[in-house]
């Protein structure tokens, strides 16, 4: 299926008002087990925009048609036998996903056939994921700070790499083949490294307090990341030098994510309730997502303005999936 065409970007004065006349839709799964069991742990879209993956604490991991918010058209992948921790698409085949999770495995899977395509042990509680541009690596990361790189298509994990500093999460540069990986650290630090090698590069003091979550905008211009000391930080990739600090947030980041132009930038936090959106030239804050409890996860569609996220007991929600002007 060919990609959405991208909307105009819309500018920062109009921004408020077009965004706050989008429509929030709901995605309920009955498969939750009781109160607080299906807390959604990861979200993730696929590249095209068309699907959605979401991971939650009772070992459910569904597909979501975005336009088609009720159960029956979505698909459970079954198979894991503990929590789905983290799930990231493949960039360049828009079927194929890879789930990590705190049973010891990560496994790759058809979302087409509903079939699991390759289970890889990791020897331990997964944690984190990230897929290189290309597609041809991933890099998991394991709750004791271990990291291991899978070459796909062969789906062949390579010796376990222990970190020395608590790695929180992973992100590969934008490179073909992919020699660059970014590390969060609890020191509150990112770490560009030599993929697969490791050989640290350069650090980025990001956060007083740990680090926990980075995204870089779809142009590579910025890095944002998200720490313990509710600070979402914005790093030039030309020089490394940080632009742009952000403190809205009452909580610890959890998440962070730019919209598909770049020009937007939000995080998402197990405090407080509402999802801040702020301009990324000017670090301004323009517009709010009221949220009825606090948002862990946020993840920005990939060709339009609609905004996913988790944390609201009735399920996964996107803003924009139920209709408005963008």
């Amino acid at each position: 299926m060919a990609p959405l065409t991208p909307r105009r970007s819309i500018p920062k004065d109009r921004f408020a008002a077009v965004f706050s006349s989008l429509k929030t839709q709901t995605y309920h799964d009955p498969a939750s087990r009781g109160p607080g069991s299906h807390t959604i742990r990861t979200i993730a879209w696929n590249p095209t925009g068309h699907l959605i993956a979401t991971g939650s604490a009772d070992r459910t991991l569904r597909i979501w048609n975005p336009e088609k918010p009720q159960v029956k058209n979505s698909t459970e992948l079954r198979g894991h036998t503990g929590a789905i921790e983290r799930v990231a698409w493949n960039p360049v085949k828009e079927a194929e996903l890879a789930s990590v999770s705190s049973d010891g495995t990560c496994k790759f899977w058809d979302v087409r056939s509903k079939t699991c395509i390759e289970t890889v042990q990791l020897g331990g509680e997964g944690l984190t994921i990230s897929w290189s541009a290309d597609g041809s690596a991933v890099l998991v990361g394991r709750k004791d700070d271990t990291l291991i790189p899978i070459a796909v298509p062969t789906y062949s994990a390579s010796s376990p790499l222990p970190q020395a500093t608590q790695t929180n999460q992973t992100l590969f540069a934008p490179s073909n083949p992919p020699n660059t990986i970014l590390l969060t650290t609890g020191t509150g630090s990112v770490v560009i490294a030599t993929y697969p090698t490791l050989t640290p590069l350069h650090t980025l003091y990001a956060h007083t307090s740990s680090c926990s979550t980075l995204a870089l905008s779809p142009s590579g211009r910025y890095l944002a990341t998200g720490g313990s000391d509710a600070l979402i930080t914005l790093w030039d990739t030309t020089d490394w030098v940080c632009r742009r600090t952000l403190g809205a947030m009452v909580g610890s980041v959890r998440s962070v994510g730019f919209s598909w132009d770049g020009g937007y930038v939000v995080g998402g936090s197990d405090e407080g309730n509402g999802l801040e959106i702020a301009h990324v030239e000017t670090g301004e804050y323009i517009c709010k997502v009221e949220t009825s409890a606090p948002a862990t996860c946020v993840a920005w569609h990939p060709t339009r303005y609609w905004l996913a996220y988790s944390g609201d007991a009735t399920g996964l929600k996107i803003v924009g999936a139920a209709g408005g002007t963008v």
